[in-house]
């Protein structure tokens, strides 16, 4: 019999919740509730000095306001980090990590070609020292740790982009997995993912490329993969990904303003296809009525000129 699926909601307290974000979420939690999946809360907050702990009550009202609900939250991600650490001793005995010494200036001036600014910068094999490879029984927690790419080709199959191979050691190269600060997102999530027993990850299709990163950790270290679900993002009319120059769009604010949540909703629901006329609808209702198959597959942009509400 095949075993329950499970997944995550995993906001990161780096600042208040956009609509994007809230797009991204709603989806996650209608396809638990239709495929039933448990779900689990998870806030992600290792993001180094990015995060902010007065904002985690606020994201979990956000989430709550918008109709969604969870069966399980789990501890705050930075409260136990010691199987990371775990992870990264077994990488570093397998010889899979490095200690790298480079700054972000020479990681720069070693790239061959531009960069996509959603990705960051590849770090290029010259770079590497002349241990690297070497069997490192405990890493250093105070340094900065590199996973060690090969010429493997990762197949990312997802249930929403479709398949994608992706070969790390052209495409960004030697990746952090811990830093001064502790472990590194792809990391984190790899072994949180397993620990916590997540089958399936539904998250913005710019995290597509860390799919292989991850992929390449958990094989490494014999652990199970899940599956991917690559959603479609929220842009701005720039074309970039939704952020604070695309003016306000933040849950809480339109929560201040008036707007009702069914509002909101019923706007995100006609950006997923599943409500044409863009009229009120409830997160109950979406769950029922989204079809995940129907979704359109490219990003959607994002005009305030169109929200169903008046602007504050």
């Amino acid at each position: 019999m095949k075993s329950k699926g499970r997944s995550r909601l995993a906001p990161s307290p780096t600042g208040a919740l956009h609509l994007g974000n809230a797009q991204t979420f709603l989806i996650n939690w209608a396809l638990a509730r239709q495929l039933k999946w448990d779900l689990v809360l998870r806030i992600e907050d290792l993001d180094h000095p990015r995060v902010k702990p007065e904002t985690i009550p606020n994201l979990i009202e956000d989430l709550k306001w918008i109709g969604l609900d969870w069966d399980h939250e789990l501890p705050l991600q930075s409260s136990d980090t010691e199987p990371m650490y775990q992870a990264l001793c077994e990488l570093g005995t397998q010889g899979r990590i490095f200690r790298c010494h480079r700054s972000r200036a020479e990681v720069a001036a070693a790239q061959s070609a531009p960069q996509d600014q959603d990705h960051g910068l590849r770090y290029d094999p010259s770079l590497r020292p002349a241990d690297a490879g070497q069997p490192v029984c405990t890493p250093d927690r105070e340094a900065t740790w590199r996973f060690l790419t090969d010429d493997r080709t990762f197949m990312v199959n997802d249930q929403c982009a479709g398949t994608h191979a992706i070969r790390l050691d052209t495409t960004c190269g030697d990746f952090p997995v811990w830093t001064p600060h502790g472990p590194s997102y792809q990391l984190a999530v790899a072994v949180d993912d397993a620990r916590h027993h997540i089958t399936d990850v539904v998250r913005g299709n710019d995290l597509l490329p860390s799919a292989a990163r991850q992929q390449a950790i958990l094989d490494t270290l014999s652990l199970p993969i899940p599956q991917w679900w690559h959603l479609p993002l929220v842009r701005g009319e720039d074309g970039r990904r939704l952020a604070k120059r695309h003016g306000d769009t933040r849950i809480a604010s339109f929560r201040d303003q008036g707007v009702d949540p069914s509002q909101l909703i019923g706007y995100l629901a006609q950006q997923c296809g599943c409500n044409p006329d863009g009229g009120p609808m409830t997160a109950a209702i979406f769950k029922d009525c989204f079809d995940i198959l129907q979704m359109p597959q490219q990003d959607a942009i994002l005009s305030q000129k169109e929200f169903p509400w008046p602007l504050g």
